[in-house]
């Protein structure tokens, strides 16, 4: 029986392998497919240069046409200069101060990829106040969630600043601020995680207009939207003059230490680690090594959501753990004076 099986089975390979494998064909050849770039341009980010230039930076090399250019309110452009992954856009006017503008334009990458953008920016402003950040919190809670607090020290306008938990290069949420003319000793307060209601309105003109959680009648109120928090233990927080401007101020916290992994310097990740480096190379934040490590971060295993860290009232900004504390529970001060008590 199993002699006969076989034989059946001989005979219909004999009669079906040969068709099968003239119906193949030859194999098409898809290499050449696999060389190409098939990706379109990443936008990097954009800033205004003076009053009348705006730059654009992409991850490589662009084409545009002015044709491909649409600004909203409307301003005349007088040119355009590409060189690389940088243009540059002339106007002949100067922007409105602080007025902020809707972009779109379309470029493409020397194969041909294209990418259409869409976005805002704001009009120049050579108004910038000095600014601080001055207290936060990051281990919020449902009715105090995460928030950080600005202390202004000059009178100026806040159109385009951007603070963004990381930084310029590198973050996972940001606020642009909007125009807001501010006066010396002014505090606005950046809600990290808003619960996405009508009331949660930035505040430009008048400082009690906005509803939500933690809103204070006395401070400028804004709203990062659709803002998760920050991270709890291990961050940082920057702010500067545009999203791709100077870095005004920055901080950096972590419970870790050097020895909590091997591979990250222990800050637990590429990440996080770029971050700080970031913060580091820009001057923001200071080292007891030749490379920043989790021991020069502020440590806010101690805060909770009514624990913030803060600046001393009369503080001296050394870039340094050493300019922050914990105050005592129930002593966190958003849009008010801080405390100099600490937690113990």
């Amino acid at each position: 029986m199993e002699k006969e099986k076989l034989e059946i089975i001989k005979i219909f390979l004999t009669i079906l392998l040969p068709g099968l494998i003239t119906g193949c064909g030859p194999l098409e050849d898809y290499r050449q497919f696999t060389d190409r770039d098939i990706r379109p341009p990443m936008f990097i980010g954009m800033g205004t240069l003076n009053a009348t230039t705006l730059e654009l930076k992409f991850s490589e090399e662009i084409e545009v046409s002015a044709e491909d250019l649409f600004i909203d309110p409307a301003i005349e452009v007088s040119s355009i200069t590409v060189e690389g992954d940088r243009m540059e856009i002339s106007f002949v006017d100067a922007m409105e101060t602080g007025g902020l503008f809707k972009i779109e334009i379309t470029v493409s990458d020397l194969t041909g990829n294209s990418l259409t953008l869409l976005s805002d920016f704001y009009g120049f402003n050579s108004n910038i106040p000095e600014i601080i950040i001055n207290e936060f919190t990051t281990q919020g809670s449902t009715t105090n969630p995460d928030k950080v607090e600005l202390l202004v020290l000059s009178d100026g306008n806040t159109a385009g600043i951007c603070i963004f938990e990381g930084t310029d290069t590198n973050w996972d949420q940001r606020k642009i601020l909007p125009a807001i003319n501010v006066s010396t000793n002014d505090y606005i307060i950046v809600h990290f995680k808003p619960q996405g209601i009508d009331e949660e309105t930035d505040e430009t003109v008048s400082k009690d207009i906005s509803g939500g959680l933690n809103v204070h009648p006395d401070a400028w109120d804004l709203w990062v939207d659709e803002g998760s928090g920050l991270s709890g233990n291990n961050g940082t927080i920057t702010l500067f003059t545009n999203p791709m401007g100077n870095l005004i101020d920055g901080v950096l916290y972590s419970n870790r230490t050097s020895t909590s992994d091997v591979n990250y310097r222990g800050f637990g990740s590429t990440s996080v680690m770029n971050k700080a480096d970031r913060l580091f190379e820009l001057g923001g934040w200071t080292a007891n090594g030749e490379l920043i490590s989790p021991e020069d971060a502020i440590d806010p295993e101690d805060s909770t959501a009514t624990r913030s860290m803060c600046r001393e009232i009369a503080f001296i900004d050394t870039d340094s753990k050493e300019d922050w504390h914990i105050v005592p529970t129930s002593t966190a001060s958003f849009g008010e004076v801080n405390s100099d008590e600490v937690f113990e």
